[in-house]
């Protein structure tokens, strides 16, 4: 099968043919659609994040955003079969451990990162094998593409998990969120079906344009501003009630932060890049006073998904909306490259693999 293969950190992918996955007794192979290009995958690309042992070892495979059908199942999988449509979340859990058995296999004590380790070989492939398929796996909706649904494999289910279940998200509430990538725009759009007045801060127009296309009622160029915290709180009339930094610099995390009212909720779920290496200075005086809550978010549970389908059936949330481009296997290289100087707009996604 054709893959897109990391041979040295930072230089373009090589597209090669590479064995095709085989099935575990506990696993799947599926035969993938599309697959979003997201910058989790240029950070493993740049070799960074070693801080948390997710720098991809050469020859990995990345991608971590895939839906496609399931080819072949294990004789212990019960919970799909062959032909069944399916999304692959990139935080995939072992289905056993404390953490699952809970419901919240997004922290699963045994992690496997999809496209990150050698074990989970990713999805800018033509096939992918997914460990502990019963567990992992999430069955689509009919009448869904691929494509539309490639998101859910990272950042919509993300931005999801961290406003519906993380923060407290409330009608009529103002929600700023800090940083328009792909997860930040589906953030934009989520905030925007949950009830909430959304404010987008970008440094670009262009992005600031599309979070508007998706429901933001404010926008805040953050490079035309002196105090971007003081701009977001005059656009709410006091503060944010909940405050999203959705792309992990020191810089939005704090701005994030102060934008916040009494009581207010940060939600972190950009990671860090190699400036900060996992640690930012916060305000902690002001946290403190003002008791403002600081709030992690990884991905979000499968069993979970189906909240995002209802959302979908009636037309409240569109997964699509944040779908800026398909390309082929062959341009993932030249997507990589342009998130260098931050020169994407929404998600794109591959949907031409041979």
């Amino acid at each position: 099968m054709r893959a897109a293969v990391l041979k040295e950190y930072g230089e373009p992918l090589e597209i090669e043919d590479v064995d095709a996955p085989e099935v575990t007794p506990d696993g799947a192979v599926i035969e993938l659609e599309a697959c979003g290009i997201c910058r989790s995958d240029w950070h493993g690309w740049q070799g960074e994040w070693e801080w948390m042992g997710l720098k991809p070892p050469l020859g990995q495979i990345l991608g971590h955003e895939p839906a496609g059908h399931v080819i072949e199942v294990g004789e212990n999988v019960t919970e799909v079969s062959e032909g069944d449509h399916v999304a692959v979340p990139f935080n995939l859990g072992d289905g056993t451990c404390h953490e699952c058995r809970t419901g919240h296999s997004n922290t699963c004590e045994n992690v496997m990162p999809l496209g990150f380790v050698e074990p989970v070989q990713g999805a800018f492939a033509e096939q992918m094998h997914v460990p502990a398929a019963n567990h992992n796996l999430v069955t689509l909706p009919d009448g869904v593409s691929s494509t539309d649904m490639a998101g859910l494999g990272c950042r919509f289910m993300t931005a999801f998990h961290g406003l519906a279940h993380r923060a407290d998200v409330g009608a009529g509430d103002w929600l700023a969120v800090h940083g328009c990538g792909g997860v930040g725009l589906s953030a934009v759009h989520i905030g925007e079906a949950l009830g909430a007045n959304v404010i987008a801060v970008d440094l670009t127009d262009e992005k600031l344009d599309k979070a508007r296309e998706l429901g933001a009622v404010e926008t805040v160029n953050a490079g035309e501003v002196d105090d971007v915290p003081e701009a977001v709180k005059d656009l709410a009339g006091g503060a944010a009630s909940v405050s999203v930094d959705a792309l992990g610099i020191a810089t939005t995390c704090q701005n994030s932060i102060l934008s916040l009212g009494n009581r207010g909720q940060h939600v972190q779920i950009g990671l860090t890049t190699q400036d900060e290496q996992g640690m930012v200075s916060v305000p902690t005086d002001a946290m403190v006073l003002q008791e403002i809550e600081f709030i992690g978010s990884l991905g979000m549970p499968p069993t979970r998904y189906d909240e995002i389908f209802r959302m979908v059936q009636t037309g409240k949330l569109n997964p699509s909306a944040v779908v800026s481009e398909t390309v082929a296997l062959d341009d993932v290289s030249d997507r990589l490259e342009s998130m260098t100087d931050f020169g994407t707009v929404g998600i794109p996604v591959i949907d031409e693999f041979a």
